[in-house]
């Protein structure tokens, strides 16, 4: 399975005796799966089965449905209200016998008179009816089809990143593994000397047994030995992720922030430059793969 953005845009036509319609979905980020469905009057059973396929394909973003649709103005006759249209020209007569220099009553504005005109569309029976029903349903998965292969090729490119990503934190990792500062002969050469000074100011009125504990103590804290584990697991864990693929968003931010807590302690730990370097760019590239797994499902 590869992994998918939540972003993308569908647009797909279609049509059933006299009536067309559009189908147009859009899709951006979102905790959850939240619909927003927009479609004509009189199509009421056709919302479940739109949120039935939605969740049958996507797992997360926020969703916009909208449906619009026309019917053949040919199919479409009119009845004239013949009562209302003489009384309406009577009306219009009485006026400019009155009031000759008003602009005389255009038959626009005539038929335009509430009551005069009525629009009668052809009805549908009901085998016609299903005939759309089925032939709505049918454009629906088909946009659905294409707003998920537009997620999925957004998803790959959003995939290739974190990827390299990844491989950046795991060559930081091994990086802060092998600092010559965090060597054992290092650690107590840097401990001997700061103890000697101590010794030598304090002239005698320290207690090195203390201070050997004290610099056991100390080297027990700055060792970043488990930060290091943990990020190399965390490591593994992504790459477990993305091989696996599907909607796998959430697990992802929750590992980045595992990442970023680790980070967070290897440079409160670090007593060298050149590790407090590494876990500043550390950081920097968990905060690059965080906003980049935002867009994933």
């Amino acid at each position: 399975m590869t992994v998918a953005s939540m972003t993308g845009f569908a647009r797909v036509q279609g049509a059933s005796g006299v009536v067309r319609w559009t189908w147009e979905l859009r899709s951006v980020n979102g905790k959850n799966l939240d619909l927003r469905i927009r479609i004509p009057n009189g199509l009421d059973t056709l919302e479940q089965k739109i949120r039935e396929r939605c969740a049958a394909v996507l797992k997360r973003g926020n969703v916009s449905v909208g449906l619009s649709m026309q019917r053949d103005q040919s199919a479409t006759s009119f009845t004239v209200n013949e009562t209302a249209l003489e009384a309406v020209l009577k009306a219009v007569a009485l006026l400019r016998e009155r009031a000759p220099d008003l602009a005389p009553a255009t038959m626009d504005g005539i038929l335009g008179q509430s009551g005069i005109l009525t629009v009668n569309d052809a009805e549908d029976d009901e085998e016609t009816r299903a005939a759309m029903m089925a032939e709505l349903t049918a454009t629906l998965d088909q946009a659905l089809a294409e707003l998920s292969a537009m997620r999925a090729t957004e998803g790959t490119a959003v995939g290739a990143l974190i990827t390299g990503q990844i491989d950046r934190i795991a060559e930081l990792t091994a990086a802060a593994e092998t600092l010559p500062a965090r060597q054992p002969e290092a650690i107590r050469a840097r401990l001997a000397a700061q103890v000697a000074e101590l010794l030598d100011a304090g002239a005698g009125a320290l207690d090195p047994q203390r201070l050997h504990q004290e610099a056991v103590l100390l080297a027990t804290k700055a060792d970043i030995r488990e930060e290091l584990d943990r990020l190399t697991a965390h490591v593994a864990a992504v790459r477990d992720l993305m091989r696996s693929g599907g909607a796998i968003g959430r697990r992802l931010d929750f590992l980045a922030q595992e990442f970023n807590r680790e980070a967070n302690t290897l440079c409160s730990k670090s007593n060298d430059v050149d590790l407090t370097a590494i876990g500043l760019e550390l950081k920097a590239v968990i905060d690059q793969m965080r906003e980049q797994i935002q867009n994933l499902e």
